[in-house]
């Protein structure tokens, strides 16, 4: 089952109109691209989505366009809280009729300890009707999910299949990958970090950049999946210094700068997001520039 995730991911942006409405249809042009490059699946309402921004409504159309647009590609939804039973109540309610998996992050603000989390995420692997990807991200939730808990949940629930870990430490990552079981799949939450978290174990990235590069960031992750690292450590050479400059400001503000030179979308973020600086957006034009 936890095949179904492996390979490269993409965290899909929401565009938006210069009047702050979402643009569907230059989602529907980033989905397209994706499927076009080499994209193994699709993940909706993630963090670069700009998620706490939307409606319900919006929500549901996105999922819904990405579901129509995404070719057979498997489709993720994220869906994390820090109230248990908000969550379960919500998927209970949810139509997941074209969903592959859910993306839970950790709870946030009200830092659990490490039992907490182990019950809210059985909790919720209990109510789903879906498989699981446990999404560690401490530099914005506030706390980490350790790799002990992660190895427990493994054990605990079929349901829980994977994790994308952007946590940046790689001693935890290594851990999580030696200790749980064989069918469980680390995944890069990181775009620097993919090619490093590979190498130990990782089989895959839920990439911010491939929303702009999909051919790229697909060939890198087959490449390192296919055991041919030298190809793979030339395309990561390659990309290392836009990725960085499009996480410079903060995510999604770089990736959209990125997109709105390419002429893929406008350069508009919901408060209280901002759009970058002019003097990091050349930056990033100028390596853009540099790849081709």
């Amino acid at each position: 089952m936890s095949q179904l995730f492996t390979g490269a991911g993409v965290a899909l942006i929401t565009p938006f109109t210069n009047n702050n409405q979402v643009d569907y249809k230059a989602l529907e042009n980033v989905i397209d691209n994706q499927v076009k490059g080499g994209m193994d699946f699709l993940v909706a309402l993630g963090t670069t989505a700009e998620t706490p921004t939307l409606s319900s409504e919006e929500k549901l159309n996105i999922v819904e366009l990405i579901k129509e647009e995404s070719n057979g590609l498997p489709v993720v939804v994220g869906m994390g809280g820090n109230d248990t039973r908000t969550i379960i109540k919500q998927i209970n309610k949810y139509n997941f009729n074209g969903v592959d998996g859910l993306l839970i992050v950790t709870p946030f603000y009200n830092k659990p300890s490490q039992e907490g989390m182990f019950i809210h995420y059985t909790e919720i692997a209990k109510a789903s009707p879906v498989p699981i990807i446990l999404y560690n991200v401490p530099s914005r939730t506030g706390v980490n999910l350790e790799a002990e808990t992660v190895v427990r949940l493994a054990e605990a629930s079929d349901k829980i299949i994977a994790i994308k870990e952007a946590s940046g430490i790689l001693s935890q990552i290594t851990k999580i990958g030696k200790y749980t079981p064989n069918n469980f799949t680390v995944i890069s939450g990181d775009d620097l970090l993919a090619l490093p978290i590979m190498s130990i174990g990782g089989k895959g990235l839920i990439s911010v950049l491939a929303n702009a590069l999909p051919e790229k960031v697909s060939s890198l992750v087959k490449n390192a999946n296919g055991g041919k690292y030298s190809e793979a450590l030339a395309l990561h050479f390659k990309i290392i210094d836009l990725c960085q400059l499009i996480f410079k400001e903060g995510n999604p503000g770089g990736i959209k700068a990125l997109m709105n030179y390419q002429g893929i979308i406008e350069n508009v973020l919901r408060s209280p997001l901002h759009k970058i600086t002019k003097t990091t957006y050349n930056e990033i034009k100028e390596a853009f520039l540099k790849l081709k």
